[in-house]
């Protein structure tokens, strides 16, 4: 059978690689084109696009590059229709892929969206929209089916979250020890876009000088982004090191994170590490973001939990200026007695390892 995939970010492309290989398992003859990543392509995808040159977050920063997208869409249109595929896989990145979708279903491919849009979020009207395009949709959030039936859409599966497959898949990985000189660590993970890292990291790298020389510190580099990138933040801060697509392996040897919000949160969180939450972005984006957004939290950790797990500090919050900074909180929380996993819960919440290779299953069933 023919598969095309498409993901746009980080997370995506992970989750993409992992569903890829348990359809390769599944159907050994595969054809699998996809836009996504590094790691798609490993996992034996013809990759037609990477997600470096189509994610873009924040409302202004969409808006200035409306040209590139509306392009992007044209050329994974035509790369659909010239593949021809059985099915059509859409993994998250919903700004996007809900625009392929009705395209996809029009032209009568199949159309299964892996990781639910953030519909219970914002813009819970899209529903209705999504009802008519996909055939089925596969959720990792264990809130996420219910809030489904209660808008009357009842083709939405619970499968599991697929951080506990890539989790579990690297147990065992560590860096050595003297790569960052020390055991006392702690990780700043800006996050896996070259335009959040240019407004996170420097709070971060900031917030080192309040934590002090006692810790050792390494930033988390997205394996997308060159390490040229980062060059020109770190050229002040020599003593903190530059750990590139090991974020997994850095997390397992740190005692506290600072952690940009989105997925790496609920990583940090599964392996047990204390982090503080920030998110800093474009003012205008988040001033419309702060009037369309319908939750409380802005961290999968609390939002899974329905309660307040982690600190979140958000815009001006996360500024190392403000009490308490980020600084502060993970050198109360490094100091303090509190058990080093006091997250453990959000584990069997989130669903199973190999969850993954159920959902390829289901694929070739429905198909």
């Amino acid at each position: 059978m023919k598969y095309f995939l498409i993901a746009g970010e980080a997370s995506g492309d992970l989750h993409g690689s992992y569903l890829i290989k348990a359809l390769r398992q599944a159907d050994p003859q595969a054809q699998i084109c996809a836009w996504g990543g590094d790691l798609m392509q490993a996992a034996g995808a013809q990759l037609l696009k990477h997600y470096r040159d189509t994610a873009y977050m924040g409302f202004i920063e969409v808006v200035k590059h409306l040209p590139d997208i509306w392009r992007n869409l044209r050329t994974c249109r035509h790369d659909i229709e010239q593949f021809a595929p059985d099915a059509v896989l859409l993994i998250d990145y919903p700004g996007f892929n809900l625009r392929i979708a009705p395209f996809a279903h029009q032209k009568g491919y199949r159309v299964f969206y892996y990781i639910s849009p953030q519909v219970w979020a914002w813009k819970a009207n899209r529903v209705q929209l999504m009802r008519q395009y996909i055939e089925q949709l596969y959720a990792i959030l264990p809130f996420e089916p219910d809030f489904y039936r209660q808008h009357g859409w009842n083709e939405v599966q619970f499968v599991g979250h697929p951080l506990l497959d890539a989790l579990n898949d690297h147990s065992t990985d560590k860096l050595p020890p003297l790569a960052l000189g020390g055991d006392d660590v702690i990780a700043l993970l800006p996050g896996s876009r070259a335009q959040e890292i240019s407004h996170i990291l420097p709070t971060m790298l900031e917030a080192t000088t309040l934590l002090g020389s006692q810790y050792r510190y390494a930033v988390a580099g997205a394996s997308a982004v060159s390490h040229h990138f980062y060059a020109p933040f770190l050229k002040d801060y020599p003593h903190i090191s530059l750990i590139n697509g090991q974020t997994h392996a850095l997390l397992r040897q740190a005692r506290g994170a600072i952690v940009t919000s989105g997925t790496a949160t609920l990583e940090t969180a599964l392996l047990g590490v204390p982090q503080v939450v920030v998110y800093k972005g474009n003012a205008l984006s988040y001033y419309i973001a702060r009037r369309l957004v319908k939750v409380r939290y802005i961290s999968l950790v609390n939002l899974i939990a329905d309660q307040t797990l982690v600190t979140e500090l958000i815009q001006d919050q996360a500024s190392p200026k403000h009490r308490p900074s980020p600084a502060t909180i993970i050198a109360r929380r490094r100091n303090s007695h509190t058990p080093a996993r006091p997250i453990c819960p959000t584990a069997p919440t989130i669903g199973r390892h190999r969850c993954v290779e159920a959902r390829s299953q289901r694929y070739r069933s429905a198909n």
